[in-house]
């Protein structure tokens, strides 16, 4: 059979953890979110509680990754845990909508931020396609770019993943300790609320929808953080680097979302950054960029957030096409797939699969529709992880682990619930996303029966 082979350590399997969840959702999200609950406290906590939920996630999943590392990551758990259809379902909905749906939101942002410096062509007809062609080019071309890097090897994209997650720290931590010092802001933001602000609707159950609702934004920042676990036949020491991998990653991430928010909702009140929402050439970090440095500030958060879907991109490129490996080398995807390239040593026909599938769905619709529909979709797949540590549990009591999920059994219990009460509410208020991530699922059920038979 064959076999990819490991090269990745620790330190660089932090880095492209960190690498393939910060993407845009922190610096545009703030603004949907504040229209939604319309309190800058009620934001905070929606991020920190979308963080605690996924370091649930990812803990529950880290125990799954150090039991079985291979390519794949959930793809392999599932076969064992429910059979192969249903990993085969997880398996092709992360190539029809989840994380090809991702890399297409991701290569999308990054061409809009390069059309507020470079202006792109626009077309003067209403025809979905033909909106904003240009910035969907450059990000079809950005995905391509890509992809072909990554056929050309890992260790160069892990290499470029590094130098970019670096720089978008160091800027990063510019924005939070300039933005806190340069006086521009006020605590009473913090604390006030919007002058539309309901506590009739707030409450009880109207709190939890809002909440629920408000939270796609946030898991839209956080998601990705399993993806490491794609490429477990590549990391170095799996059992024990992968489950540090995942806490340690997903850790930087929710102490650098928190305060960064936290100073976007110090900068500007509540209801200025619900007046963003309605504009969606605005972004909330730009502006707060601009009133802490001026024109600079637009300028350089422009580039930090070209810099930062850049990398997420390339991360998430690197990462997924091995899904689509695995499911060849099990004879459940275009046999095509299933190659390794003599001299690169990557699965170079599966990156370019969903190369070609991520670059339709650029031309297909807009970034809020794709990021709500893959995190919907993707909640699925997350919560029958957490279930199936418990199952594995009690029915395989005696597998090697060597890590073992902190806070069992209560940890994957409530990141189970949680996905329950995100998947009803979301199927509820937004059935246009449900539906459309639940039919392109679907769509693999006849490709399955047909290699099943063959």
């Amino acid at each position: 059979m064959n076999k990819l082979v490991a090269r990745i350590g620790l330190r660089s399997a932090i880095v492209l953890v960190v690498s393939v969840i910060v993407g845009s959702g922190v610096f545009k999200k703030i603004a949907p979110m504040s229209a939604e609950l319309g309190s800058p406290i009620l934001v905070l906590t929606c991020w920190v509680l979308a963080g605690l939920i996924s370091l649930a996630g990812a803990l529950s999943t880290a125990e799954m990754a150090g039991m079985f590392p291979d390519s794949g990551g959930e793809y392999q758990y599932f076969q064992r845990i429910y059979g192969r259809f249903f990993a085969f379902l997880y398996g092709w909905g992360n190539f029809t909508v989840m994380k090809s749906a991702a890399i297409a939101a991701l290569a999308y942002i990054f061409a809009q931020s390069f059309n507020s410096f470079i202006p792109l062509p626009q077309a003067s007809t209403d025809f979905f396609l033909f909106q904003n062609y240009g910035v969907k080019f450059l990000a079809s071309l950005l995905i391509i770019t890509l992809s072909f890097l990554n056929y050309r090897g890992i260790t160069f994209a892990e290499r470029l993943s590094t130098l970019l997650a670096s720089l978008m720290i160091l800027s990063v931590l510019s924005i939070i300790i300039w933005g806190f010092f340069s006086g521009k802001g006020s605590m009473h933001n913090l604390t006030s609320r919007s002058v539309h602000f309901d506590f009739n609707v707030l409450e009880g159950f109207g709190l939890l929808k809002a909440m629920t609702i408000a939270s796609l934004g946030a898991f839209w920042g956080y998601e990705g953080w399993n993806q490491i676990g794609y490429i477990g036949e590549e990391v170095k020491n799996p059992k024990k680097n992968l489950p540090l991998a995942l806490g340690i990653g997903t850790l930087i991430v929710i102490v650098i979302y928190v305060l960064l928010n936290t100073v976007f909702a110090y900068i500007f009140p509540i209801d200025y950054l619900i007046s963003l929402n309605s504009e969606p050439n605005k972004i909330a970090a730009v502006e707060v960029a601009n009133k802490i440095w001026g024109g600079f500030g637009g300028i350089f958060v422009a580039c930090l957030i070209m810099a930062t879907t850049l990398n997420s991109t390339n991360s998430s490129t690197l990462l997924t096409a091995r899904i689509l490996y695995a499911m060849a080398r099990d004879g459940q995807f275009f046999k095509s797939a299933n190659a390794i390239h003599p001299k690169f040593q990557t699965p170079h026909k599966a990156i370019f699969i969903q190369a070609t599938w991520a670059s339709l769905l650029v031309w297909s619709g807009s970034f809020d529709l794709l990021t709500n529909m893959l995190v919907f979709a993707a909640f699925i797949f997350y919560g029958a992880t957490a279930l199936g540590v418990i199952i594995l549990r009690v029915k395989e009591p005696d597998i090697p682990r060597t890590y073992r999920v902190i806070g069992y059994p209560f940890v994957p219990v409530i990141f189970l619930l949680c996905s329950l009460v995100l998947l009803i509410i979301t199927t509820v208020n937004q059935p246009r996303e449900a539906l459309l991530g639940l039919g392109l699922i679907a769509t693999g059920i006849p490709f399955y029966w047909y290699w099943r038979r063959k």
